[in-house]
């Protein structure tokens, strides 16, 4: 089983944030007090009872993913992720884990029986915004043991059930 999870959004305030006091421009024209815009091309409202907007959401800006699993895939260190594209990257990276199953599989004479994956969403406290917050990997593998003594007695049955199904009588 693989999970991939973020790294610093927690449900706590954002300690040390950097926040300049630039302004912008409100709806009406006036000048107000904002933060920087920390995430381009995002939402400057902010939500009610939120303590920032997306575009100046310190949490969204240092949200980090890291795989906790002991295969070879990607993300082993923690790293940033674009929040517009986490869904994918996410996606991407489970996909390494069931590709990493069909050939553990192959190699050892198993069988995949089952592969699923799950992708879960989050939302940041700071902002509001909901975003994917990681990724899990189930996977189920049968693999052949010739020597096993039930799977021997398990042909044996499936042998005596066979035996005679294709005989033709009519000679």
């Amino acid at each position: 089983m693989s999970i991939i999870g973020s790294i610093g959004g927690g449900y706590g305030m954002f300690e040390g944030s950097a926040y300049s006091g630039a302004t912008a421009a409100s709806a009406t024209g006036s000048a107000k007090e904002t933060g920087p815009i920390l995430n381009p091309n995002e939402s400057t409202q902010k939500a009610p009872g939120k303590t920032s907007s997306p575009a100046e959401c310190e949490t969204c800006k240092n949200r980090k993913y890291q795989d906790g699993s002991n295969e070879m895939v990607s993300f082993k260190s923690a790293q940033h992720i674009d929040p517009a594209a986490a869904g994918a990257r996410v996606r991407g990276h489970e996909a390494e884990h069931v590709s990493n199953a069909f050939k553990k599989a192959a190699l050892n004479n198993g069988k995949v029986l089952q592969a699923s994956v799950s992708i879960k969403t989050a939302v940041c406290p700071e902002c509001g915004r909901v975003y994917v917050s990681g990724g899990e990997t189930a996977t189920k593998i049968q693999y052949q043991n010739e020597e096993n003594p039930y799977q021997k007695a398990r042909k044996s049955i499936d042998r005596q059930g066979l035996v005679g199904n294709n005989v033709d009588l009519a000679v």
